[in-house]
């Protein structure tokens, strides 16, 4: 778990994030959306230890960020996971290399026990049989999945994943929505996910927090948004007719008086 109390940041005369608190729940999807400038980056940046909070704390299961020592944080960065959002991946290196890399830069296990745990998270995210190909030679879904299992390779406790579905297809992304979200479930990680994406919003939403001009503006699940009353929250997630009417639909359909294919019961 994850607990901001009260952050503050800014940059010059201009505050970013201003009295921000929230929960980020372990073993759940915890989404941070909201517009370009509303603050999400930087406080996930605040959130991995890129940004020093002006003010306020950052505590990871209990433990204050801005108190540790530099080892502490050290170890605490080992436990982080991250997924880029252009993937990040060494274009000179292999599949294979690019995920034995943190095992490389963390760990002491030789070759064959650090091989041994590359090929069961490349296994874990489909990618089997993809170990000596080079990113030029992959999808764009592959190379989603290559920052995942790499992301992970190190058992983290903690994942980060900023916009992981930028640049693919609706059905690609609803594909990386559903890995992310086994992944959090069975290993039981803190996942933080930054996005402009409304069917990951919907899809694995356990937890969100809308931002606005850097306030944490409303909280709920995906379930709790479909009937939320705040304007600008609506506005943000159902901006055109067809998602408005499709809104409509589903509270019709949660509350029992269509079916799935919107016939009238």
């Amino acid at each position: 778990m994850i607990a901001v109390n009260n952050i503050k940041k800014g940059f010059g005369d201009k505050v970013v994030i201003n009295d921000v608190s929230a929960v980020f729940q372990t073993g759940k999807c915890n989404l941070i959306i909201g517009t370009s400038g509303s603050g999400k980056t930087v406080l996930m940046k605040c959130l991995v230890g890129l940004f020093e909070p002006d003010s306020g704390e950052i505590c990871y299961d209990g433990q204050n960020f801005s108190e540790m020592s530099e080892e502490q944080r050290k170890e605490l960065r080992r436990s982080i996971g991250m997924l880029f959002q252009g993937s990040a991946l060494f274009d000179s290196m292999t599949v294979e290399q690019n995920v034995m890399f943190p095992l490389d830069m963390f760990t002491k296990d030789n070759y064959s026990e650090k091989l041994k745990r590359v090929n069961e998270v490349l296994d874990r995210v489909n990618l089997k049989d993809a170990n000596k190909k080079f990113p030029a030679e992959i999808s764009g879904g592959m190379k989603k999945r290559v920052g995942i299992a790499r992301a992970i390779v190190l058992n983290p406790k903690y994942l980060f994943c900023d916009e992981p579905n930028s640049g693919l297809d609706p059905q690609t992304s609803l594909l990386i929505d559903k890995l992310i979200k086994e992944i959090t479930t069975e290993y039981n990680i803190t996942t933080v996910v930054n996005t402009h994406d409304m069917n990951s919003v919907m899809e694995i939403g356990d937890n969100i927090i809308y931002m606005y001009q850097g306030l944490k503006e409303w909280e709920g699940s995906n379930k709790e948004i479909i009937f939320s009353k705040n304007q600008r929250l609506n506005d943000f997630i159902f901006a055109s007719e067809f998602l408005q009417e499709a809104k409509e639909m589903r509270i019709l359909e949660m509350k029992g008086k269509i079916d799935k294919d919107g016939n009238i019961k």
